[in-house]
């Protein structure tokens, strides 16, 4: 499993999706981990949504959706 720190993740988020296509990723923030970050293939095969599951109730794209 890879590894990362924050800073790392925030400034290289499309190499951290490249990564977690791949393997999981282990975020760290100031040396501790504090989330993982997987591809959804890999998330759906862990929780048993299918597809279907895990998007029901999601705002369509573009529309109510929130951005930070």
């Amino acid at each position: 499993m890879q590894s990362m720190s924050a800073k790392d993740a925030k400034y290289g988020f499309g190499r951290l999706i490249d990564l977690a296509r791949s393997e999981p990723v282990v975020v760290e923030k100031h040396g501790r981990p504090v989330v993982v970050v997987m591809a959804v293939e890999e998330y759906e095969r862990l929780s048993g949504l299918s597809e279907k599951q895990r998007t029901v109730g999601m705002p369509a794209k573009g529309k109510g959706a929130k951005t930070s």
